[in-house]
């Protein structure tokens, strides 16, 4: 993270001062967070003429398979999946989305072979398209998800279990996601879908404690952090890390 952020991106909120000491102590709790429940935490340097580059989960998708490197939606952005790209290549075969293909990360949601990508403004048709001609190889099933009233399909729906979609119906349709079981958000909270599973465990922000309950009424285990700053900058729990099979995290 680069002081840069207080430039961010911004599509669905109004632009609020940004605490970057705060941001920055923060995102190191996230860190140890994620190290307490058994992740090896990698950083990759951020470059400060990238805003956004705190949230790396837009820039690749990591699958057993390969690694997709997305072409974001937002140009300001494009520029930061090379870094995670070289260190990608060292994990996994690497394919890139190309022009005019956009596709932002936090629009994809797996659940076993399924993948759900939103239909958003950071992702258009031909984005999902490239992605399901990438994956088709492997097994995977690609499907567009319509989205309104928020930034990425992540903000809307995220998956709680294996087969089980956390979601906020007023966001995402839930037919969408066929096949699944699906928990509604408190109404309450609308932003509170987004669910970083880690092992057997849910990372949450703290700031949703009616649909905390509902996630432990069906059983899960959530641990909590405090991203206030960051989810001024429409960040959260995912936005942070990508997930790399084998316990490492890049965050």
């Amino acid at each position: 993270m680069t002081p840069a952020i207080t430039r961010c991106e911004l599509t669905h909120l109004a632009r609020q001062p940004i605490d970057f000491a705060r941001a920055v102590a923060q995102h190191e709790a996230y860190e140890r967070l994620l190290a307490s429940l058994g992740c090896t935490v990698e950083r990759i340097p951020a470059d400060p003429a990238h805003a956004d580059a705190v949230f790396i989960e837009d820039t690749a998708l990591i699958f057993d398979e390969v690694a997709v490197i997305t072409r974001p939606g937002a140009a300001s952005r494009r520029g930061e999946t090379g870094p995670v790209a070289d260190r990608l290549a060292r994990e996994r075969p690497i394919l890139r989305l190309e022009d005019p293909a956009t596709l932002d990360g936090g629009d994809v949601v797996r659940s076993g072979k399924t993948v759900f990508v939103g239909e958003t403004s950071r992702t258009n048709p031909a984005g999902i398209e490239a992605l399901r001609r990438a994956l088709a190889p492997f097994g995977y099933r690609v499907t567009g998800v319509p989205v309104s009233g928020c930034l990425h399909l992540k903000s809307a729906a995220t998956e709680a279990a294996p087969g089980t979609v956390l979601l906020n119906p007023e966001w995402v349709d839930p037919r969408a996601f066929a096949g699944c079981s699906t928990i509604p958000v408190d109404p309450t909270e609308p932003s509170a879908a987004n669910l970083l599973r880690v092992g057997e465990v849910l990372v949450q922000d703290q700031a949703y404690p009616r649909t905390r309950e509902r996630l432990r009424a069906a059983g899960q285990t959530v641990a909590t952090v405090d991203l206030s700053e960051l989810a001024k900058a429409e960040g959260a729990v995912t936005c942070c890390s990508l997930i790399v099979p084998r316990g490492s995290r890049y965050v």
